[in-house]
């Protein structure tokens, strides 16, 4: 693009309706509401990796026979290693199982905080008021009518009952 075509009374609205787009786009409040959900799940996320490698893992550890989940590893190469670290260290190719399962828990505990969540949220909410009826159904026909209705658009007999006032 030229300066000149930059410098344009055009280019220069046309800039300004998208910076303004832009801020009424983020100033809304389901944007607003998304980014402290963000911030908020990051750093749940950080208190949930605690629980599980410092609090739910070591006692399971300690009930499979001193096991360190964060250990557990198949190296691909044939070779022993002492610790994970040291097969890294060698650039082994390993699976990590441990670290796998310690993500699975992690996973496991987020998604039932979520599902507790979002219950009772569900239950916080009222249900959605019913609508009054605006139809109903003409007794020879079974067509759904307007309420209002005293001859039936579609059979055309004419109905008995009074009209809902």
């Amino acid at each position: 693009m030229s300066a000149k075509a930059a410098a344009s009374p055009e280019f220069k609205h046309k800039r300004k309706n998208v910076i303004n787009d832009f801020k009424a786009f983020i100033m809304r409040g389901n944007v607003l509401d998304l980014a402290v959900a963000v911030i908020i799940g990051a750093a749940f996320g950080a208190i949930v990796t605690s629980l599980v490698n410092d609090i739910v893992m070591p006692p399971i550890g300690l009930i499979l026979g001193h096991v360190d989940f964060k250990d557990l590893f198949i190296s691909l190469n044939g070779q022993t290693y002492p610790t994970l670290a040291a097969a890294k260290t060698a650039a082994s190719p390993v699976i990590a199982y441990g670290q796998f399962l310690n993500t699975v828990v992690n996973f496991l505990i987020v998604a039932f905080v979520i599902f507790l969540v979002v219950r009772a949220a569900t239950k916080l909410q009222r249900p959605a008021p019913v609508a009054a009826a605006t139809t109903k159904e003409c007794s020879y026909c079974s067509t759904q009518i307007p309420i209002s209705a005293r001859r039936c658009p579609n059979c055309t007999s004419q109905l008995t009952s009074e009209p809902a006032r």
